[in-house]
């Protein structure tokens, strides 16, 4: 695990050698000695997350965990994959290269949890044209907070360093994540009914999509540079857009200790209308309420100064709904009560009606 996978270059550097002068990694554009070093800054940050479950350490081939089914009646295991997007391209500008790793942790946290899941682990893979040891570091530190934060054991990953295929001081990040869950409690929206009530969990901002957007609308319809103050939002707009992606695992975990929602929706690429309809059933529909949840001054600056249509608003970004739960409507008042106590506002912003199956703003 936290294998590196160093490529010949073949044909992305011109190699000019010397008669006589042996052809080697570096001139291929390859560093072996990064690669040690970095996994040398890695270790203590991934070991930082190990629990009891954690069977091996850093280096092997697999990492290998325990699962906990003496917990459970009928475990049943649920993964996703997902990456952080064109969100990375902001730590290029910034240099700020830890929140990224922070962003696909809690993405891919929220990602299972609407389906009752509790992470158990996360894989991470970064693919990079040349290995920085320092930024490697930063990233790694970024996962590694997120999974403490979300108790899950960054278990692995992967480096591949990709000579002529990124851009100089370039990367992409992906993370895989596995959780947990009882069979019995799994949720999938198919419990949804008319009369239901949608509670809105406000986003912290644009978390992890709409980025393509709405860094065409700062940087290059407003000319903005990243540390550019925008009066409107109250921040630097490279500031305001690199705010990590929101975790909702503990106050929904402790919703889902007292009751069984029937549905949830991570709000990611696609917005409120291309999640949430994930989880309606046939003859269902969604009727979400717009300014039923307070507004983020990101999302009006963006509409403004890129002069976009309110369907393409909802459809590109969050527009500060991160996450949504479906409840009985006789539910609704408790589930916003328990989920206050945990320091986390809900808001109701709609209701299940019978109809063909959709989800309307109005």
């Amino acid at each position: 695990m936290f294998n590196l996978t160093l490529p010949l270059n073949r044909g992305n550097l011109p190699l000019i050698m010397e008669k006589g002068k042996k052809l080697d990694y570096a001139a291929a554009g390859v560093s072996l000695k990064a690669a040690d070093q970095v996994v040398e800054k890695i270790k203590t940050q991934a070991r930082s997350t190990f629990n009891a479950n954690v069977l091996s350490d850093i280096g092997l081939f697999g990492g290998l965990f325990r699962v906990p089914t003496g917990e459970f009646k009928e475990p049943v295991l649920v993964a996703s994959t997902d990456s952080v997007g064109t969100k990375v391209k902001l730590g290029f500008m910034s240099g700020i290269h830890n929140t990224v790793g922070q962003d696909i942790v809690n993405h891919c946290v929220n990602d299972i949890l609407v389906q009752g899941a509790r992470p158990l682990f996360f894989l991470d893979y970064v693919g990079i044209g040349k290995l920085i040891p320092e930024v490697m570091a930063d990233i790694v530190a970024g996962l590694a907070k997120a999974c403490r934060e979300n108790g899950a054991a960054l278990l692995g990953g992967e480096t591949a360093e990709l000579p002529g295929f990124y851009k100089e001081g370039e990367y992409d990040l992906v993370g895989t994540i596995v959780g947990i869950v009882e069979r019995e409690k799994i949720i999938n929206g198919s419990a949804i009914a008319a009369g239901d009530v949608v509670i809105g969990l406000p986003s912290v901002g644009l978390h992890t999509n709409g980025y393509s957007l709405a860094r065409k609308i700062c940087f290059d319809l407003a000319g903005l540079s990243f540390h550019d103050r925008v009066d409107d939002i109250g921040n630097e707009i490279g500031l305001e857009l690199m705010t990590v992606h929101k975790s909702y695992l503990n106050p929904v975990s402790a919703l889902l200790s007292e009751m069984q929602p029937s549905g949830m929706a991570h709000i990611t690429g696609s917005g409120i209308p291309g999640n949430l309809i994930r989880i309606i059933p046939q003859k269902f529909k969604a009727v979400i309420r717009r300014g039923s949840w307070p507004g983020l001054p990101i999302f009006d600056f963006l509409q403004k100064t890129g002069s976009v249509a309110d369907t393409d608003m909802y459809d590109a970004f969050n527009m500060g709904i991160g996450y949504i739960i479906v409840v009985r409507s006789d539910s609704a008042g408790r589930a916003i009560e328990i989920l206050a106590a945990h320091g986390q506002p809900g808001y109701k912003i709609g209701i299940i009606e019978t109809g063909a199956r959709a989800v309307e703003i109005i």
